[in-house]
Parts: structure tokens; C-alpha cells; sequence
């Protein structure tokens, strides 16, 4: 053991290390043969693999969540990088099998995140809407703050929901800053809670899958549901306060929800039809293709092209000389 984690390898050079399996997805080769589509995974990133000609008790053996050693081969296949394994066993309690060891975190701590999206918190003014945030992020906070924002494509580690929320919101304040007649009090509570349903829709950052929830329904819709169940109990609490579904502060929230992912192709049940809708969806779509292409270019050397990214139509980028 060489102490180096997946990217400090080179292609085509051995590979002898541990990695939390991310992925692990039963499969049938163009010969009928049964074999594993894996993921591997450590505090570097993550990089594919496929475990051939898989018996039921190496299916069962091989589990999401589970810390295995492994030596192989890092290769290339259609321009991404793929470990050909040549052996690969779960790691036992005398080796360093603590699955924590090998997740990615957001680059802030939870206590900041947390402190900022507060202070954001506390600037909105519209009380029906302060309200629902601060209920849900109450009832929430701990999966909302360690939950990942996706299973791969952005965001996809310990911390990732907070922190790809703490960075609209920054982005918000200073667009907010820059085009006035915006209601910020809006865009705020539509930033903090858009993606709230990835607390449900995603089973946590250790062996990131889909929920039962989350395959059928959807985080969009999720939340929606959390934002209606909340007010039913808070207009009990508050009489002198319109929770009601019909009014103007409920649909305007509901709808920077539901709209975030701006078309209809893309899970959002409707369009944006409000000024700060579109510009959250935006904002969403910028930082999330930010950081997909951040977390590729950390990986890519100067003067070459990155891997494919998946979640922007399969394109590599340029990583330049920076002479700043």
C-alpha cells in the first residue's frame, strides 16, 4: 500500500488501495454472463469499474456502503478513466473499513454553512414565508445539512444539498444587489428550499442511491408536499397569518419550487412563469454546471481536456494555463 487515493494514479499505472463502493449495479454482458457495474469511490473522486462474471455470492458480497480493497489497473475507456480489476475483497474490521474515510465533504463545515443560510434566513421579511423556511429547515436540519444533492452528477457529496444552496443563495444576494425590483425575500426561500426533497429522494452521502420516494415521486414534488403539510399545522398557530393553498404567498413560494428546473423534460411540473422563478432556475443551473465542471478540471492537468461530463451533454472542457 502506497497511501494514494484514486486521482493521485496515473493511466495505466497499478493500482493497489481501498475505496468505498458508491456504486455496485447487477448487470447482463452482450454474452448473458452476469457481472457488477461499479463505483469506487474515496476523498479524490469517484472512478468506474465492472467486476466480470459475478456470482449471487460476490452480488451479495459487494454491497453499496462497503470499504473493499482492490488492485487493478487505471485505464481509459471512451475518454474517461475505468480501474480494471484484477483483485478486489472486502475489507475486515483490522483494515481501514470505516466508510466515513472515504466520502467527499463540501469544502465548508456544516456549523458555517449553517450560520450563513441563518443569516439569510433572517433577511427575509415576509412572515409567511419566514415561517415555513424556518419550520422546515427546524425539522430538517440535520439530513439538510449532510445530504448530498445528487447521487453523481453535481454536488454529490457529504454536505453538497447545504452547500450547493449556500452558494444560490451568495449568487442571489448579489444578482438581488444588482436588479432591485427583484423580491428578495422570494428568492431567498425559494433557494433555501428548492432541492429541501433531496432529504427524502436520496438515501445519504455513504452509498448515494434513490429512495422508494424518491424513484416514484421526486424531490421536486417532495418538498412541494412538505411546504403543504407545514401550513396545514402552522394556521392553527398563527390565525392571523394566510397559510391557505389559495393564497398569493403560498403559490408564489410553491411555484419557485416546482418550477426550478425550468422545463418540463426536466421534472418541473411547470415552467417558470415569475420573475424570481427564472432567475432561480438559473442560478440553480449555474451553480450546479459550475461545480461539475470544477470537480472534473481539479482532476484534469494544465493544457489537457477534462473527462466527458454526463450532465453537460457529454463534453469535455479545456483546463488552460492560469497565469493570473
Amino acid at each position: 500500500m502506497d497511501g494514494k487515493k484514486l486521482f493521485d494514479y496515473q493511466l495505466n499505472e497499478e493500482v493497489n488501495l481501498y475505496v468505498l463502493l458508491k456504486g455496485a449495479d447487477v448487470r447482463t454482458s452482450k454474452t448473458g454472463k452476469q457481472y457488477l457495474a461499479l463505483v469506487f469511490a474515496d476523498k479524490s473522486g469517484e472512478v468506474p469499474a465492472k467486476y466480470w462474471d459475478a456470482s449471487a455470492e460476490d452480488v451479495a458480497r459487494f454491497q453499496v456502503g462497503t470499504v473493499v480493497h482492490v488492485t487493478g489497473r487505471k485505464e481509459s475507456y471512451q475518454g474517461s478513466p475505468q480501474i480494471k480489476i484484477d483483485k478486489m475483497y472486502v475489507a475486515s474490521d483490522q483494515e481501514p473499513n470505516n466508510p466515513a474515510l472515504y466520502v467527499q465533504a463540501a469544502p465548508e463545515s456544516s456549523q458555517t454553512m449553517a450560520q450563513e443560510i441563518n443569516e439569510y434566513l433572517a433577511e427575509i421579511k415576509n412572515p409567511v414565508w419566514k415561517i415555513i423556511v424556518t419550520k422546515l429547515l427546524h425539522d430538517n436540519g440535520k439530513a439538510y445539512m449532510q445530504a448530498p444533492a445528487a447521487k453523481v452528477n453535481h454536488h454529490a457529496f457529504m454536505g453538497g444539498l447545504a452547500y450547493h444552496s449556500l452558494s444560490i443563495l451568495r449568487l442571489a444576494k448579489q444578482v438581488a444587489d444588482l436588479y432591485p425590483h427583484l423580491n428578495r425575500d422570494l428568492l431567498y426561500a425559494g433557494a433555501i428550499l428548492h432541492d429541501l426533497g433531496k432529504v427524502i429522494e436520496l438515501s445519504g452521502p455513504v452509498g448515494t442511491s434513490y429512495t422508494l420516494a424518491g424513484n416514484l415521486i421526486g424531490h421536486i414534488v417532495l418538498v412541494d408536499e412538505k411546504i403543504v403539510a407545514v401550513c396545514q399545522d402552522l394556521s392553527d398557530q398563527y390565525p392571523d397569518l394566510d397559510f391557505s393553498l389559495t393564497s398569493q404567498n403560498m403559490l408564489l413560494l410553491r411555484h419557485m419550487v416546482l418550477a426550478h428546473h425550468g422545463q418540463l423534460e426536466y421534472g418541473s411540473p411547470v415552467r417558470p412563469q415569475v420573475m424570481e422563478a427564472e432567475v432561480l432556475h438559473h442560478l440553480d443551473d449555474l451553480d450546479a454546471s459550475i461545480q461539475m465542471m470544477q470537480g472534473k478540471l481539479d482532476q484534469t492537468a494544465t493544457g489537457e481536456f477534462s473527462d466527458r461530463i454526463f450532465g453537460l451533454d457529454s463534453r469535455a472542457f479545456f483546463k488552460p494555463e492560469n497565469k493570473a
